[in-house]
């Protein structure tokens, strides 16, 4: 039979858990937040695009799953995942990782300028490097600026 002490250690200790299930729940959501995540769209949206181009005109860059995705937008609606970008970068201004161009893959880099809130992608071949001022230059560049929150999240039509 129990006696009192056992019961009130075993009480502190499922209190305890739950307060470090809460704690990490608490920071699972906190992590989720990132200087890059909502609805962003180009400067001027009248600009001619390529056919490849013109599924970066308007973007919602969203968690997915553990990471956090680019997914494009067109007429209000959901479209292919056009990057992802690991998680734990989800705060750091300058990002270099790979993008979507048609069928083909392209080196992009995203530079975020919190002073005019604004966002810079660029995608180019494996030799292009936005810091070099030789022999590389971008297939596609656009600023853009948010103009809402993020819709679509996993690149999947209609979500």
């Amino acid at each position: 039979m129990p006696n009192r002490f056992q019961g009130q250690a075993r009480i502190a200790a499922f209190a305890f858990i739950l307060a470090a299930a809460a704690g990490q729940y608490t920071a699972s959501a906190q992590d989720r937040k990132s200087i890059y995540f909502g609805r962003w769209s180009v400067d001027d949206p009248t600009d001619k695009f390529s056919a490849n181009g013109k599924l970066y005109r308007q973007i919602d860059i969203a968690p997915c799953g553990k990471d956090f995705c680019g997914v494009s937008v067109e007429g209000g609606a959901c479209g292919a995942t056009l990057f992802r970008f690991l998680a734990i970068h989800a705060n750091v201004e300058n990002l270099a990782g790979h993008g979507k161009w048609g069928s083909a893959e392209k080196k992009l880099f995203a530079l975020m300028d919190e002073s005019s809130n604004a966002l810079n992608l660029s995608l180019g071949d494996a030799s292009y490097n936005p810091n070099s001022r030789s022999g590389s230059v971008p297939t596609f560049t656009a600023q853009y600026h948010r103009i809402g929150d993020a819709q679509c999240t996993t690149g999947e039509p209609g979500t």
